[in-house]
């Protein structure tokens, strides 16, 4: 599993020209499934997401010390499929690493219900669509969470 974190001021995600999923301060995440994953990825994940010290005790500090979940931020997660797209050989990305569909939206509705059993208000996107996604990044603070399975 492959998960894009941004710490963001508001993020919203818009298919078709109507907004889907819209957060305030928090975090975006843009999620890759591997074919691989499994219920263990995504709870290593989540609590990752979840407890990440991305957030600075007082408005306007610079020392990161407090978590999604200490600040009571919202998430915005957003399927991205692209994420293990591998672009070593030739000029077209191979996806053969990302997981079916089925089977991805299955493990990505999974991990939006852990994230949700944290009490955080959780939007997402819409799996599979064409999504057009806005992000004011706040910092900017962008790090990448990977997960393998074991």
């Amino acid at each position: 599993m492959r998960i894009v974190i941004q710490r963001v001021q508001s993020s919203q995600v818009t298919v078709n020209g109507e907004i889907v999923g819209k957060i305030g301060r928090g975090l975006n995440l843009l999620v890759g499934i591997a074919d691989t994953d499994t219920e263990a990825e995504l709870d290593w994940i989540a609590r990752k997401c979840l407890d990440l010290r991305l957030f600075p005790e007082e408005e306007g500090g610079d020392r990161w010390q407090k978590s999604v979940q200490e600040i009571g931020g919202d998430l915005l997660v957003v399927s991205q499929f692209t994420l293990y797209g591998d672009c070593r050989k030739g000029r077209r990305p191979s996806f053969d690493r990302s997981a079916v569909p089925q089977l991805a939206q299955d493990l990505y509705n999974t991990f939006v219900t852990k994230l949700q059993a944290s009490g955080l208000r959780v939007e997402t996107g819409q799996f599979g669509a064409m999504m057009q996604v806005s992000i004011e990044n706040d910092g900017p603070v962008t790090l990448i969470l990977e997960r393998e399975a074991l």
